[in-house]
C-alpha cells in the first residue's frame, strides 16, 4: 500500500495528525501499518506466478551438484527493494526443503504452502527500503512432466543435471519472484565432483577445486527474467573465444560427437553439424544485428546436453540450450541457432509483461529464420508466409486446436495453445501482414526500434501495436485484430 504523506508543521501537529496504527522507520519517516506483499504478481494466466511488495535487482546463488545422489544444496540470497510497507513477503520456491531463512542477516520466520514460501521478517521492511533474503536448503529438484510437450525444467542426466523450461522453471531450485516481469541480475557459483563441469550463464568469471569439488563461478550482469536463468553439470568441451567483442561460452555433451541423428540418410554426424552450426553463431549475430539494432548483451554461447526426454530449445540468456535433434541436419541446426538467439533481442532483453503476449518472442524468432532463409537464398519471407496461408491447415494437421482458430495475441494459460505452433508461425506471419501493409522501411523502422527503445523492459502487445501505428502513421486495428485475434484465417488484402 501507499505511504501516508504527513506535513511536518510542528511537534504537537504532527502527534495530533498521525494515525495510531503509524510508526517511524530507521529514518525517521512515518507509514501505515505494514502488510504481506501479494502472493502473485498480477498476471491473468497464471495468478501466483511471481510476487508482489518488492522488486528484485540480484540473486546470488552458491550451490553444489552431486549427480550421485542428485541432491541440489547451497544458499540462494535475494537482493530486492521494498515496493510498499512490507510485513512479509512471498517467494516462489517448490518441492526442496528449506533450512533456514534470514532477512539482512537476522532469522526470520517462513512458512509454506504449495509453491509459495513466505518470509516474515523480525521488524516491517518499509517502502524503498534495501534488503536481503538468505535462503539455504537443498534437496532432488524434481523434474516437470507436461502429458503434451514432454519433460522440462530440471533435468536428471546420466552425468549430472541441465535445467530448461517455460513459463515455470526457476521455483524448481531456487527461489525467486518467477514472473518475467522482474528481472534482476544472477551470479551463479556451482560446486561439482572435479573432472565435470558447471555451466551456467553471463561470464565465467573464476574456477576453483578443493577437497574432490571444483566451484564454476558465473556472473549475468545484464538482468533476466527468472525463467531464462540455466544449469549445466556434467562433462563438456567447453570452449571459450571472442568475436567482435562478444565472449562465447560453448558446452557440447561430448557424447554426441559420434552420434548419428540421421541414420536413413548419409549426412554428418551430429558433432559436426553442432560444431558447424555453433561456428556461426558469431555471423548469425551480426547478422540480426544489422536488422533489430546491437546484440543487446555482452556474452553469448550455447550448451548442448544429450539429454533423454528433451525435445526443445530455449532462448536461456546468453547461453540458449538445445536438444540435440536439432542438429539431424544442417539447415535444421542453423534455424534453431538463428531462433534462439533472435530471442536474445525479443524476449530477453525486450521481455514480456505477461505470458499472453508471448507471440512477441515466438513470432519475431520464428521471422528470423525466414529472414535467414533469404539470406542463404532458399526461401523469402514472403514464400514462407504464401506457404502457410494456403497449407497450415494440412501442415500442422496434428495440432489441437487447429491452426486457424488459435487467437495467438491471447492464447490461453494451457501449456498446448501457450506454445501451439500458430503462436510461432501465425505470430510470424502477423509481422509479415504488417510488413506488406507498411512497406519495407517502416516496418524495419519499427522491429529496430522495438528491439533497442524498449531494450530491458517488459513489454505488451498494446504497447507494439501502438508502436507501430505511431511510426507508420496508419490505424493498424483492423490488421491486428484480424491477425491477433480473430480464430480464422484472415482475408488477404
Amino acid at each position: 500500500m501507499a505511504r501516508r504523506a504527513v506535513v511536518l508543521l510542528t511537534t504537537t501537529v504532527l502527534v495530533g495528525l498521525v494515525p495510531a496504527t503509524a510508526v517511524a522507520d530507521d529514518h525517521g519517516r512515518w507509514s501505515g501499518e505494514p502488510t504481506p506483499g501479494a502472493p502473485g504478481i498480477g498476471d491473468p494466466y497464471y495468478p501466483l506466478d511471481g510476487n508482489g511488495g518488492y522488486d528484485v535487482a540480484h540473486y546470488d546463488l552458491d550451490l553444489r551438484y552431486d549427480p550421485a545422489t542428485d541432491v541440489l544444496s547451497g544458499t540462494a540470497t535475494i537482493e530486492a527493494t521494498a515496493t510498499e510497507d512490507l510485513s512479509a513477503l512471498n517467494l516462489d520456491f517448490e518441492g526442496l526443503e528449506v533450512r533456514s531463512v534470514t532477512v539482512d542477516g537476522r532469522p526470520a520466520t517462513w512458512s509454506r504452502d504449495g509453491g509459495e514460501l513466505t518470509v516474515t521478517p523480525d521488524r516491517p521492511l518499509w517502502h524503498d527500503r534495501e534488503f536481503a533474503v538468505a535462503v539455504t536448503y537443498d534437496g532432488v529438484p524434481a523434474t516437470i512432466e507436461d502429458p503434451l510437450l514432454g519433460q522440462s525444467g530440471f533435468f536428471h542426466t546420466d552425468d549430472g543435471a541441465l535445467v530448461a523450461g517455460q513459463p515455470d522453471v526457476a521455483a524448481t531450485w531456487f527461489p525467486a519472484n518467477d514472473h518475467p516481469l522482474d528481472a534482476a541480475s544472477v551470479a551463479v557459483a556451482i560446486a561439482v565432483p572435479e573432472g565435470l563441469e558447471g555451466v551456467s550463464n553471463g561470464a565465467l568469471e573464476d574456477t576453483s577445486t578443493h577437497d574432490g569439488w571444483t566451484t564454476w563461478s558465473w556472473d549475468a550482469q545484464e538482468p533476466m527474467a527468472t525463467y531464462l536463468v540455466t544449469l549445466a553439470v556434467g562433462e563438456f568441451d567447453l570452449r571459450a573465444y571472442e568475436a567482435d567483442g562478444i565472449r562465447y561460452w560453448d558446452a557440447v555433451d561430448p557424447t554426441l560427437a559420434e552420434l548419428d541423428l540421421a541414420p536413413a540418410t548419409e549426412g554428418p554426424l551430429a558433432g559436426e553439424v553442432i560444431d558447424a552450426a555453433l561456428a556461426r553463431q558469431p555471423e548469425v549475430i551480426e547478422f540480426l544485428a544489422e536488422s533489430f539494432g546491437p546484440y543487446p548483451f555482452s556474452t553469448a554461447g550455447a550448451i548442448v546436453d544429450n539429454v533423454p526426454g528433451m525435445g526443445f530449445a530455449l532462448e536461456t540468456q546468453t547461453r540458449p540450450v538445445y536438444a540435440p535433434g536439432f542438429f539431424a541436419d544442417p539447415l535444421s541446426g542453423d534455424l534453431v541457432v538463428v531462433h534462439e538467439l533472435a530471442h536474445q533481442w525479443y524476449g530477453d532483453s525486450v521481455r514480456l509483461g505477461a505470458w499472453q503476449h508471448i507471440w512477441l518472442n515466438e513470432g519475431f524468432a520464428t521471422y528470423a529464420e525466414w529472414l535467414w532463409l533469404e539470406r542463404e537464398g532458399l526461401s523469402t519471407p514472403q514464400a514462407e508466409f504464401d506457404r502457410l496461408y494456403a497449407n497450415a491447415d494440412t501442415l500442422f494437421a496434428g495440432s489441437e486446436p487447429p491452426f486457424w482458430t488459435v487467437l495467438v495475441g491471447d492464447p490461453g494459460p494451457e501449456t498446448a495453445l501457450l506454445f501451439h505452433p500458430a503462436v510461432y508461425q501465425r505470430g510470424a506471419m502477423t509481422l509479415h501482414a504488417l510488413r506488406q501493409v507498411v512497406g519495407d522501411t517502416a516496418f524495419s523502422q519499427i522491429v529496430e526500434e522495438w528491439a533497442t527503445s524498449r531494450a530491458g523492459e517488459a513489454v505488451t502487445t498494446e504497447e507494439f501495436t501502438a508502436l507501430a501505428e505511431e511510426l507508420s502513421g496508419r490505424d493498424l486495428d483492423d490488421l491486428f485484430q484480424a491477425w491477433l485475434y480473430t480464430p480464422e484465417r484472415p482475408p488477404l488484402g
